[in-house]
Protein backbone atom coordinates (compact mmCIF):
# COMPACT_ATOMS: atom_id res chain seq x y z
CA UNK A 1 0.00 0.00 0.00
CA UNK A 2 1.33 3.18 -0.91
CA UNK A 3 0.67 6.76 0.95
CA UNK A 4 -0.95 8.83 -1.22
CA UNK A 5 -0.26 12.76 -1.20
CA UNK A 6 -2.36 14.65 -0.05
CA UNK A 7 -4.83 16.87 -2.65
CA UNK A 8 -5.33 19.57 -0.79
CA UNK A 9 -2.85 20.08 2.89
CA UNK A 10 -2.75 19.29 6.24
CA UNK A 11 -5.08 21.53 7.55
CA UNK A 12 -7.94 20.11 5.80
CA UNK A 13 -7.41 17.03 7.45
CA UNK A 14 -6.87 18.45 10.91
CA UNK A 15 -10.29 20.42 10.13
CA UNK A 16 -11.95 17.14 9.21
CA UNK A 17 -10.86 15.26 12.12
CA UNK A 18 -12.08 18.23 14.58
CA UNK A 19 -15.24 19.01 12.97
CA UNK A 20 -15.61 15.06 12.92
CA UNK A 21 -14.13 14.33 16.39
CA UNK A 22 -17.17 13.10 18.02
CA UNK A 23 -18.50 11.02 15.30
CA UNK A 24 -17.83 7.20 14.48
CA UNK A 25 -18.50 4.59 13.03
CA UNK A 26 -21.27 1.62 13.54
CA UNK A 27 -22.10 -1.47 11.29
CA UNK A 28 -25.40 -0.85 10.01
CA UNK A 29 -27.99 -3.26 8.73
CA UNK A 30 -26.41 -2.90 5.44
CA UNK A 31 -22.84 -3.71 6.63
CA UNK A 32 -21.62 -0.18 6.06
CA UNK A 33 -20.74 2.72 8.80
CA UNK A 34 -23.80 4.28 9.73
CA UNK A 35 -22.83 7.14 11.49
CA UNK A 36 -24.41 10.36 12.42
CA UNK A 37 -23.29 10.27 16.18
CA UNK A 38 -21.65 7.37 17.65
CA UNK A 39 -18.14 6.80 19.05
CA UNK A 40 -15.27 6.69 16.68
CA UNK A 41 -13.82 3.43 15.69
CA UNK A 42 -11.19 2.02 18.26
CA UNK A 43 -10.42 -0.88 16.68
CA UNK A 44 -7.66 -0.04 12.87
CA UNK A 45 -5.01 -1.47 12.35
CA UNK A 46 -1.54 0.16 13.73
CA UNK A 47 0.13 0.69 9.93
CA UNK A 48 0.62 4.57 9.03
CA UNK A 49 -3.04 5.35 6.63
CA UNK A 50 -2.60 6.77 3.39
CA UNK A 51 -4.86 9.86 3.45
CA UNK A 52 -6.41 11.90 0.43
CA UNK A 53 -8.12 14.64 1.45
CA UNK A 54 -10.03 16.41 -1.00
CA UNK A 55 -12.56 19.67 -2.04
CA UNK A 56 -15.89 18.89 -3.97
CA UNK A 57 -16.22 21.26 -7.19
CA UNK A 58 -17.83 20.59 -10.26
CA UNK A 59 -17.18 18.56 -13.72
CA UNK A 60 -14.80 20.19 -15.19
CA UNK A 61 -12.81 22.05 -12.17
CA UNK A 62 -11.51 18.81 -10.64
CA UNK A 63 -10.44 15.95 -11.16
CA UNK A 64 -10.03 14.88 -7.50
CA UNK A 65 -13.37 15.41 -6.10
CA UNK A 66 -16.70 15.96 -7.91
CA UNK A 67 -20.05 16.93 -7.33
CA UNK A 68 -23.03 15.54 -9.69
CA UNK A 69 -25.63 16.92 -7.54
CA UNK A 70 -24.38 20.20 -5.70
CA UNK A 71 -28.10 19.73 -3.13
CA UNK A 72 -26.39 16.84 -1.88
CA UNK A 73 -23.02 17.40 -2.07
CA UNK A 74 -22.01 21.15 -2.07
CA UNK A 75 -19.66 22.64 -4.14
CA UNK A 76 -16.64 22.97 -1.24
CA UNK A 77 -18.16 20.46 0.69
CA UNK A 78 -14.63 17.91 1.73
CA UNK A 79 -13.63 14.15 1.88
CA UNK A 80 -11.15 12.73 3.79
CA UNK A 81 -10.15 8.94 2.93
CA UNK A 82 -8.09 7.06 4.87
CA UNK A 83 -6.78 3.44 4.25
CA UNK A 84 -4.73 1.20 6.50
CA UNK A 85 -3.56 -2.26 5.54
CA UNK A 86 -2.23 -5.15 8.24
CA UNK A 87 -1.95 -8.71 8.28
CA UNK A 88 -4.02 -9.01 5.17
CA UNK A 89 -6.67 -6.99 6.17
CA UNK A 90 -7.76 -3.42 4.93
CA UNK A 91 -9.10 -0.78 7.32
CA UNK A 92 -11.06 2.38 5.12
CA UNK A 93 -12.07 5.12 6.86
CA UNK A 94 -14.60 8.27 4.90
CA UNK A 95 -15.18 11.27 6.67
CA UNK A 96 -16.97 13.97 5.00
CA UNK A 97 -18.26 17.58 6.02
CA UNK A 98 -20.60 20.23 4.86
CA UNK A 99 -23.00 17.43 2.66
CA UNK A 100 -26.59 17.87 2.92
CA UNK A 101 -27.62 17.25 6.42
CA UNK A 102 -29.96 14.39 7.61
CA UNK A 103 -29.39 12.40 4.79
CA UNK A 104 -28.51 9.18 4.01
CA UNK A 105 -26.04 8.22 1.41
CA UNK A 106 -24.73 5.25 -0.27
CA UNK A 107 -20.67 4.94 -0.71
CA UNK A 108 -18.53 2.35 -2.34
CA UNK A 109 -15.07 2.14 -3.62
CA UNK A 110 -14.94 1.79 -7.40
CA UNK A 111 -12.39 0.33 -9.75
CA UNK A 112 -12.14 3.50 -12.20
CA UNK A 113 -10.89 7.20 -11.09
CA UNK A 114 -13.61 10.07 -11.65
CA UNK A 115 -14.50 11.81 -14.42
CA UNK A 116 -16.91 14.31 -15.25
CA UNK A 117 -19.14 11.48 -16.31
CA UNK A 118 -20.85 9.73 -13.11
CA UNK A 119 -20.36 6.38 -14.77
CA UNK A 120 -16.27 6.91 -15.58
CA UNK A 121 -15.75 5.37 -11.83
CA UNK A 122 -16.59 1.95 -13.34
CA UNK A 123 -18.38 -0.82 -11.25
CA UNK A 124 -17.69 -1.80 -7.53
CA UNK A 125 -14.31 -3.25 -6.85
CA UNK A 126 -14.87 -6.54 -6.06
CA UNK A 127 -12.02 -9.31 -3.85
CA UNK A 128 -14.10 -12.03 -5.69
CA UNK A 129 -15.30 -10.96 -9.41
CA UNK A 130 -18.84 -11.80 -9.82
CA UNK A 131 -17.88 -13.40 -13.31
CA UNK A 132 -21.74 -12.95 -14.21
CA UNK A 133 -21.11 -9.05 -14.19
CA UNK A 134 -20.00 -6.27 -17.05
CA UNK A 135 -19.19 -2.96 -17.88
CA UNK A 136 -22.97 -2.38 -18.55
CA UNK A 137 -24.60 -4.79 -16.44
CA UNK A 138 -22.86 -4.42 -12.56
CA UNK A 139 -23.28 -6.98 -10.17
CA UNK A 140 -26.24 -7.20 -8.18
CA UNK A 141 -25.84 -10.78 -7.12
CA UNK A 142 -25.79 -11.03 -3.51
CA UNK A 143 -23.01 -13.62 -3.45
CA UNK A 144 -20.75 -11.06 -4.88
CA UNK A 145 -22.22 -7.78 -3.92
CA UNK A 146 -22.23 -7.61 -0.67
CA UNK A 147 -20.31 -5.88 2.60
CA UNK A 148 -17.68 -9.07 2.74
CA UNK A 149 -16.85 -9.04 -0.91
CA UNK A 150 -16.72 -4.79 -1.33
CA UNK A 151 -16.03 -1.91 0.48
CA UNK A 152 -19.53 -0.30 1.71
CA UNK A 153 -19.05 2.84 3.53
CA UNK A 154 -22.99 4.10 3.79
CA UNK A 155 -23.63 7.05 6.23
CA UNK A 156 -25.94 9.08 7.37
CA UNK A 157 -25.21 13.15 7.91
CA UNK A 158 -25.97 15.01 11.10
CA UNK A 159 -27.43 18.01 10.81
CA UNK A 160 -24.42 19.76 9.86
CA UNK A 161 -23.70 17.79 7.33
CA UNK A 162 -21.21 15.77 8.76
CA UNK A 163 -20.71 12.37 7.84
CA UNK A 164 -18.48 9.26 8.95
CA UNK A 165 -18.15 5.90 8.11
CA UNK A 166 -15.48 3.08 8.34
CA UNK A 167 -15.21 -0.85 7.33
CA UNK A 168 -12.72 -3.44 7.64
CA UNK A 169 -12.39 -6.15 5.22
CA UNK A 170 -10.19 -9.44 5.39
CA UNK A 171 -8.15 -9.10 2.04
CA UNK A 172 -5.99 -6.40 0.35
CA UNK A 173 -6.82 -4.32 -2.83
CA UNK A 174 -5.26 -5.59 -6.28
CA UNK A 175 -2.50 -2.77 -7.16
CA UNK A 176 -3.90 -0.44 -9.32
CA UNK A 177 -7.47 -1.84 -9.74
CA UNK A 178 -9.05 -0.14 -7.15
CA UNK A 179 -9.27 4.21 -7.91
CA UNK A 180 -11.83 6.02 -6.30
CA UNK A 181 -14.98 6.09 -3.59
CA UNK A 182 -18.24 7.04 -5.26
CA UNK A 183 -21.38 8.63 -2.76
CA UNK A 184 -25.00 7.39 -3.79
CA UNK A 185 -28.73 8.62 -3.50
CA UNK A 186 -29.11 6.20 -0.69
CA UNK A 187 -28.17 3.15 1.66
CA UNK A 188 -26.93 -0.08 -0.34
CA UNK A 189 -29.76 -2.66 -1.19
CA UNK A 190 -29.23 -6.14 -0.48
CA UNK A 191 -31.65 -7.76 -2.02
CA UNK A 192 -31.12 -10.63 -5.13
CA UNK A 193 -31.62 -8.66 -8.28
CA UNK A 194 -30.56 -5.10 -6.43
CA UNK A 195 -27.75 -5.84 -4.22
CA UNK A 196 -25.46 -3.00 -4.14
CA UNK A 197 -27.27 -0.69 -6.24
CA UNK A 198 -27.37 2.55 -3.88
CA UNK A 199 -29.47 4.90 -6.53
CA UNK A 200 -27.84 7.96 -9.03
CA UNK A 201 -24.01 8.89 -8.47
CA UNK A 202 -23.90 11.88 -6.63
CA UNK A 203 -19.79 12.49 -6.09
CA UNK A 204 -17.02 10.65 -6.97
CA UNK A 205 -13.43 11.09 -5.07
CA UNK A 206 -10.48 10.13 -6.71
CA UNK A 207 -8.39 7.82 -4.46
CA UNK A 208 -5.68 5.13 -5.25
CA UNK A 209 -5.76 2.18 -3.23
Amino acid sequence: MRTISLTVGLALTALIATGCADEGSDTGENGGGDTAATDAPTLQPTASPSVTASIFLPPGESEAAITYDETAVPEGATSDVQVRVENGETYVQFTGTDLEPDRDFGAHVHTRPCGDDPAAAGPHYQNEVDPAAGEDEPSTDPAYANPENEVWLDFTTDDTGNGFAATTVPWEFREGEANSVVLHEHHTNTEPGEAGTAGDRLACVTVEF
